[in-house]
């Protein structure tokens, strides 16, 4: 796979959600580098994309995220392509960088989906969760074989800025610091 391209590639955070959280394993890095992908994703003008899978039962996206009210697309499915206001969202996406939870189901299925889509996908590991790490390392890896390539918060900041040149480039390196 190459380089992250910041021209090509779109963030999807998948169902961090505010009574989900708590079960996460390692729940506070997970938030905490989801924030980071998130802030970065904005400063750099790249598409973002949020999901909430069930949200009348997990409630809404965790507030640290700072998500506002009409962002988060609500789904019932697993695979948030079987939405049709996901996947149509979702559509003119050539490359996503994917996190979120819980990586062995709604994140495996959509990575899943995107992968059988012909889609170039970036699953960050470090921002990505389950409720036990063994579902966490078995969803990655499951994800890696169909394809999808496995990446940290860090690689992707630094890929979408390419350069220490970049005009963003002081501005975004208060999220790595």
């Amino acid at each position: 796979m190459p380089l992250i391209d910041p021209a090509r590639s779109a963030l999807l955070v998948i169902d961090v959600q505010a009574r989900l959280m708590p079960a996460i394993d390692a729940s506070t890095l997970r938030i905490a580098n989801t924030v980071r992908l998130i802030r970065a994703a904005r400063m750099l003008g790249l598409p973002l994309h949020v999901t909430e899978q069930n949200p009348a039962g997990l409630g809404a996206t965790c507030p640290e995220l700072e998500i506002t009210a009409g962002e988060a697309l609500p789904k019932m499915s697993f695979d948030s392509l079987r939405d049709p206001a996901i996947a149509a969202r979702l559509a003119g996406d050539e490359a996503l960088v994917v996190c979120g939870c819980e990586a062995h189901v709604c994140v495996l299925q959509t990575v899943l989906a995107l992968r059988a889509d012909g889609r170039c996908v970036h699953v960050v590991a470090d921002a990505t969760g389950s409720r036990h790490d063994a579902n966490r390392i078995a969803g990655l890896d499951r994800m890696r074989a169909h394809g999808a390539d496995i990446v940290t918060t860090e690689m992707v900041i630094f890929e979408w800025l390419g350069t220490a040149a970049h005009p963003a480039f002081k501005s975004v390196m208060p999220l790595i610091k």
